[in-house]
């Protein structure tokens, strides 16, 4: 092999290198962006718009998954990264869970209106920092429905615990009551006897009692 041929199969080498290298760095920056996404929003995991289509949603989902999925780099923060991409591409192909996004984003986009004193058609909403305060606000009223949501399953949680004591003590009770009439059941045949013995006993004192009386003295 000529020293041109060499060279050339050098600088290919080098060039698939760099073409891999760059390639691995790209994964690294997708893997860090997901991770530092807001998690309850599941359009910013994905690197979307709200509103977008469907079919948005599933050729990002697809590029991105390929693109950071654990068999095809060393990163160690893929497979987070990875679940992450996944539960936000299921929350959004979901009708209602996406529908409550939208409504919560819509609700942000609506108190930063008022908070400001703004209308809709204020030119301020078309500028890049009213986007960052719309995704800041989006946070917050993410938080906050987040937070209502586990109060009201703990409250829910704690109401069927009760439920479930009252089912329990109720169930207990009858349990008891059943065993209380079974073994005064079983014990009928012992009263029954006992009651007779006494009245035969008293019936036995009586007739010793007129016996005596009609006794007489003697002389």
């Amino acid at each position: 092999m000529g020293s041109s041929e060499e060279k050339e199969v050098d600088t290919r080498d080098a060039l698939e290198v760099l073409e891999a290298e760059a390639k691995e760095w790209e994964k690294d920056a997708e893997i860090n962006r997901i991770l530092q996404a807001f998690r309850l929003d599941a359009y910013a995991v994905l690197g979307l718009k709200p509103g977008v289509p469907e079919s948005d949603i599933k050729n990002t989902y697809r590029k991105k998954s390929l693109l950071i999925h654990p068999d095809k780099t060393r990163n160690p923060l893929a497979p987070e990264a990875f679940d992450r991409l996944k539960k936000a591409q299921t929350e959004l192909m979901d009708e209602k869970h996406r529908q409550v996004l939208d409504e919560a984003i819509a609700d942000a986009r609506m108190l930063l209106i008022r908070e400001n004193k703004w209308t809709v058609d204020s030119p301020e909403l078309r500028t890049e920092e009213f986007e960052k305060k719309w995704a800041e606000k989006t946070k917050f009223v993410l938080i906050e429905n987040e937070q209502r949501r586990r109060r009201q399953l703990k409250a829910q949680m704690q109401e069927e615990g009760r439920q479930q004591r009252k089912e329990e003590e109720e169930l207990e009770a009858r349990k008891r009551k059943r065993q209380h009439e079974q073994e005064w059941e079983a014990t009928r045949d012992q009263r029954i006897n006992s009651w007779r013995q006494f009245q035969k006993a008293k019936t036995g004192e009586g007739d010793e009692k007129k016996k005596k009386k009609k006794l007489k003295p003697i002389g």
